[in-house]
């Protein structure tokens, strides 16, 4: 009987666990590896001890949680520091995902946040020596300084016809979050090529690892390529137009006429003072007292606008005034005609590409360490919660029991600050405003203007006041380019009208907005 009971109470010892981790998908199996960071990270991760890495690495509480994270502690340094898992780690079958939190404190104007999946030793690395040129498979974070402001995602794959490991690019990337709260990044590969970026659980960018429209350069090299030895004949001629031989300058036509003569008709205004200067000596000036001729030279009173000159038409000796000659016609140029021996422009032939390849899925490189090799202007920033797993579930279970609760708190810190110091409506306006103008910014259309476009908002957030100007002013760009869409032009709209970012379109805009008039 007691046998039985054991037996009987065996499936619900399973059951329970089953439910237990369905429900926090923290399953041992799903996650593949995760570093919290709740110990002190010496002994386990290894500082390098290249020359170049001074930053400080610190075991630290997060601001205002009782979270530790790993901290980078001092401004302008170089950091490197990396872990080596116990099994290295395939990314190519079925689906993995890569997350971790970061948060910059005290904000980031110019430095990475990003973390680096490192290739096994054998490609020629070791810990103690783990610096920019160790190979990784892919690189992933924020990074932010000028005109770079984007998530970084990069494959470096080798290319199996030349062996070369080349880096792919993942093309328009997100940008980075402006605000000093903790976010999460997330990476999913899946087995279809599909890649999806998420910044705080919401995805921000998809695209596929083989399509030439997602990854620059492109993981699949292009079928045929320019022949580097084919030579543009001499007698090419790429000139559409050319001037006309059969031609004449007109008899009429005078090159030395000037474009400018007397107006003869012109008559001296009445009162002209012919004897008056426009500037006098300054009656009311007097030499110094410490004035030496010798030494200084002899001392001239400094000149003031004749007075006199102010009641009359003009002082001084009358000139009669230029004007335009109707002679002028300029150098003379034959027209131009269509060019008979026109062959277009020229082009190399295409060539076979001797490193093309055919890729049903690429081939990523194994990851057997996790490296943060990074070079920032900024101190504290912090990173926590770094996660390897299969399933996607459980990386939304990592997020939502370690970093939104924290987020949450942040965000409510934020809010009451901006409030105590009386900006709680002006800046939750302003915040509003820039997650609108970089998600702008991230559009597909606007990516030939996208450095520029973060450039000026970068601008506004470090001049807060600066918020309704700069929003007019991507508006108007942003409709500009949309009308210039809609109504053709094969050329790009200049973006030097970006001079709208100007004091007097500002100044109207705040004025505006103040309701002032």
């Amino acid at each position: 009987m007691g046998e039985g009971k054991r037996v009987s109470l065996l499936p619900l010892y399973v059951v329970f666990a089953v439910i237990a981790c369905a429900s926090l998908q923290l399953c041992a199996s799903d996650s593949i590896f995760y570093e919290s960071f709740d110990d002190d990270f010496e002994g386990r991760w290894v500082v390098s001890e290249k020359e170049d890495y001074k930053g400080v690495w610190k075991h630290a509480k997060s601001d205002g949680h009782e979270d530790h994270g790993l901290l980078v502690s001092e401004k302008a340094r170089k950091y490197a520091i990396v872990k080596v898992l116990d099994e290295a780690v395939s990314l190519k079958d079925g689906t993995a995902v890569l997350q971790f939190e970061t948060r910059l404190q005290n904000g980031l104007e110019c430095g990475g946040a990003y973390l680096k999946y490192l290739r096994p030793q054998d490609a020629g690395w070791k810990s103690k020596e783990f610096d920019n040129e160790s190979p990784y498979s892919i690189m992933f974070g924020p990074d932010k300084c000028g005109s770079t402001n984007k998530v970084h995602f990069i494959l470096k794959h080798k290319n199996p016809k030349s062996g070369e490991y080349i880096e792919h690019h993942l093309k328009y990337p997100p940008s980075v979050p402006s605000d000093k709260l903790s976010h999460v990044y997330t990476a999913i590969l899946k087995p279809d090529n599909e890649v999806r970026i998420l910044i705080d659980g919401e995805e921000k960018k998809k695209a596929n690892f083989l399509s030439s429209e997602d990854f620059e350069p492109p993981i699949i090299p292009a079928k045929t390529i320019p022949d580097p030895d084919d030579k543009k004949p001499e007698d090419w001629d790429e000139r559409p137009k050319i001037p006309d031989p059969n031609a004449v300058k007109p008899d009429d036509w005078d090159e030395d006429a000037p474009m400018e003569i007397e107006d003869e008709e012109a008559v001296k205004p009445e009162g002209w003072l012919d004897d008056e200067p426009e500037e006098i000596d300054d009656p009311e000036a007097s030499k110094p007292e410490d004035w030496d001729d010798e030494e200084d030279g002899e001392w001239e009173a400094p000149k003031i606008d004749n007075p006199k000159c102010e009641i009359a038409p003009g002082c001084g000796e009358w000139k009669k005034p230029l004007k335009r000659n109707p002679a002028y016609r300029g150098k003379w140029h034959a027209p131009l005609i269509d060019n008979p021996n026109y062959k277009g422009i020229w082009k190399p032939q295409q060539i076979p590409n001797p490193d093309y390849f055919e890729l049903d899925h690429p081939d990523i490189e194994p990851v057997a360490a996790i490296g943060i090799e990074i070079w920032t202007m900024q101190d504290g920033i912090l990173f926590d919660n770094i996660l390897i797993t299969s399933d996607e579930k459980t990386a939304e279970s990592y997020r939502e029991t370690t970093w939104k609760p924290k987020f949450e708190v942040e965000k409510e810190k934020q809010k009451a600050e901006d409030a105590a110091a009386g900006f709680d409506v002006l800046s939750g306006f302003q915040k509003k405003v820039f997650d609108l103008l970089y998600k702008i910014a991230d559009i597909s259309f606007l990516n030939a203007y996208k450095p520029k476009l973060l450039d000026l908002i970068e601008k506004g957030e470090k001049q807060p006041n600066l918020t309704i100007g700069i929003l007019v002013s991507i508006v108007i760009i942003f409709f500009t380019i949309i009308f210039k869409i809609i109504f053709g032009g094969k050329k790009p709209v200049s973006l030097n009208f970006l001079s709208l970012y100007h004091p007097l379109m500002i100044y109207l805009s705040l004025q505006s907005f103040d309701g002032s008039s």
